[in-house]
């Protein structure tokens, strides 16, 4: 979607929302297609004292495995976007606006980007997952498995018959 802002940048309206469902389906993350459902950002563009900003916020569901069980998990998640958005600027202050060329804004290519750079390294089906067993696999979510837990190196093993 292009959203058309010159009406904004030149005072004559002070705010101009948006509503936009985006779709994320053929995104790959993480050799995964989770994002199954539309992704959801309301916002607006807002002029206040000569200053224009945009202010958004993305909702998506996750459908995928959990990082450390594997279990498989839908989990609705939500960030917030905010830029000051300028229609040109100096070198040095590129780092600090969102450049609107041609006042116009394209919000397909924008919340791509700050989709892909909100997104977590670790989806977890909850905080304290325990992952599962690396002797038999079993899900820890679920109990202990039984395995003997002292682990020793196999380095060292040979100085255990020392003891023994």
């Amino acid at each position: 979607m292009l959203l058309q802002l010159k009406s904004i940048f030149m005072g004559e309206k002070s705010h101009l929302p948006f509503d936009v469902e985006l779709d994320f389906s053929s995104l790959e993350w993480q050799g995964l297609h989770p994002f199954l459902k539309p992704v959801s950002v309301k916002g607006a563009v807002t002029s206040s004292a000569g200053i224009v900003s945009l202010k958004a916020d993305v909702r998506y569901t996750y459908d995928g495995p959990c990082d450390r069980c594997a279990e498989q998990m839908s989990e609705d998640r939500h960030f917030t976007v905010e830029h000051v958005l300028v229609s040109s600027v100096d070198n040095e202050d590129k780092e600090e606006f969102l450049i609107v060329e041609n006042f116009r804004l394209d919000l397909d290519e924008l919340f791509q980007t700050e989709f892909l750079l909100n997104l977590p390294m670790k989806n977890l089906c909850r905080p304290d997952c325990r992952g599962i067993c690396m002797t038999c696999g079993k899900n820890l979510n679920q109990g202990l498995c039984g395995c003997r837990q002292e682990v020793v190196d196999p380095r060292l093993e040979i100085l255990k018959q020392l003891i023994d």
